[in-house]
């Protein structure tokens, strides 16, 4: 059997279980759908262990389920190994398939909470480092006062593990920055400028922008998710060479190794909201920005809470950014 006839079989099987999967919700038996929210689980947590804590059962009937699963398809789904399991290629196959149905199956539970008057489900969102830093806060702050009985969970993560994460549908809304590769939903929120952070013994020359005369030989420290886009413009523009520049872990030890004299940073504007006084931060010679975007996928922006969260976004951003903000999100 060729790789077209196994993926065929592969998805027709999984369609078949889709439908066995409806009509067992409807009798009331939840079987199915815990074998595919404990496949899930083992592949987040890649070892039976943990995904058996995180679902409050015992190993063994984690370890029975995956057997299960894996002779209801007819192939195995994982590598097992002493430290864990890896997904197979046919697991790999399965997995994005699998998560649909979970999400398709939490979407039906909102809706139908919804139609009788319920506000509950739950909403997954991730963000890199200064959005979570930042923006959720309030975001969920004033969402929690609002609806109190949706659950709320948060992935940090790099523009590139943010797309994917919402591609597969382990997340819900992701913050990210333009391009997108993935075939997602994507909404235009803000276009952060990129700025110069340098110590205070640093003054450019013409004490209000920093110029390729300023920069000379000098370091640059950023994170490495920062090296794309806007950023790398920057640096090309102002032929910084890839041996002048540190990767660091965060914002925060970005702005604490630049106080420290150990090179300039180079931050977006929103990194630098809780900025300190022992840094400074000045212009370059020429504006650039990067443009952060909310990205989510077409079955999970359907969902009510997604829905819900999507309209709070879009009234905190409206207000904090005014004229900046780029566009109202889409909300129902």
């Amino acid at each position: 059997m060729n790789f077209t006839q196994l993926k065929s079989k592969t998805s027709l099987f999984l369609t078949m279980s889709l439908i066995n999967w409806d009509m067992n919700v409807i009798g009331g038996n939840r079987m199915a759908v815990f074998q595919y929210e404990v496949f899930a689980k083992v592949v987040e947590y890649k070892t039976f262990y943990q995904a058996a804590q995180a679902l409050n059962v015992t190993p063994s009937a984690v370890s029975h389920s995956i057997t299960q699963f894996e002779n209801e398809l007819g192939f195995p789904l994982f590598i097992r190994n002493r430290t864990g399991v890896t997904l197979t290629p046919d697991g790999e196959t399965v997995y994005p398939i699998v998560q649909s149905i979970l999400n398709t199956e939490s979407r039906l539970r909102q809706v139908a909470d919804s139609i009788q008057g319920v506000n509950s489900g739950s909403i997954r969102i991730g963000g890199f480092s200064s959005v979570c830093i930042n923006w959720l806060p309030p975001i969920i702050r004033s969402f929690r006062k609002k609806y109190p009985n949706i659950e709320i969970s948060i992935v940090q993560g790099t523009f590139r593990e943010i797309d994917e994460m919402v591609q597969q549908g382990k997340i819900d809304i992701g913050f990210s920055a333009l391009p997108v590769a993935s075939n997602l939903m994507v909404a235009p929120l803000i276009n952060d400028p990129i700025y110069c952070v340098a110590p205070l013994n640093f003054t450019p020359q013409d004490k209000k922008h920093v110029t390729t005369d300023d920069i000379g030989n000098r370091h640059f420290i950023l994170q490495k998710i920062d090296y794309e886009g806007g950023t790398k413009k920057a640096l090309d523009r102002y032929n910084v060479t890839p041996n002048s520049i540190s990767y660091s872990i965060d914002d925060q030890s970005i702005l604490a190794m630049v106080a420290s004299n150990l090179g300039l940073g180079i931050l977006p504007e929103l990194a630098l909201q809780k900025i300190t006084d022992d840094v400074q931060v000045f212009p370059f010679s020429e504006s650039f920005h990067r443009t952060v975007c909310l990205v989510t996928n077409k079955v999970q922006a359907e969902a009510p809470s997604t829905q819900r969260m999507i309209q709070e976004i879009d009234q905190y951003l409206a207000k904090a950014y005014g004229d900046q903000y780029l566009a109202s999100l889409p909300s129902k």
